[in-house]
């Protein structure tokens, strides 16, 4: 009988003081995606913050609105938005507290940052500057 696979607890997850060592060994395609995202988010304003985590990368102005993360070959992207949306990418949509709804998105290639894609980054970008309710 095999040993269960035990997944490393949270504070034994590598931190990673750049996106540059956080990508070092991901995928050649995702990282291609997560630049051109992460150049999309940050020309939204010079109000957009940066974050890099152990599992991800965050974006936020006051309050976070975007997320991405290198997943396989690909790049999820979870955006706060004020509705639920449809988009060919949407992976799965679920309430937030307040008054956002989270979307996760899995982008494969370049092809599908198409203009509703851009659409829905400006949208989560002008949700994180509005009040909280």
């Amino acid at each position: 009988m095999t040993e269960p696979t035990t997944l490393p607890r949270f504070e034994e997850l590598p931190m990673y003081a750049t996106i540059d060592d956080y990508l070092a060994d991901k995928d050649p395609a995702a990282v291609d995606v997560f630049r051109h995202v992460r150049a999309m988010i940050l020309d939204l304003g010079g109000d957009v913050t940066e974050h890099v985590h152990a599992s991800e990368i965050s974006w936020s102005r006051g309050r976070p609105f975007a997320a991405a993360f290198v997943y396989a070959s690909r790049l999820e992207v979870a955006l706060d938005l004020p509705r639920r949306i449809h988009h060919a990418t949407l992976r799965e949509a679920f309430p937030k507290k307040g008054t956002v709804t989270t979307h996760r998105l899995s982008v494969s290639s370049v092809d599908e940052l198409d203009d509703h894609f851009v659409e829905l980054l400006n949208v989560a970008y002008r949700t994180a500057a509005e009040p909280r309710d």
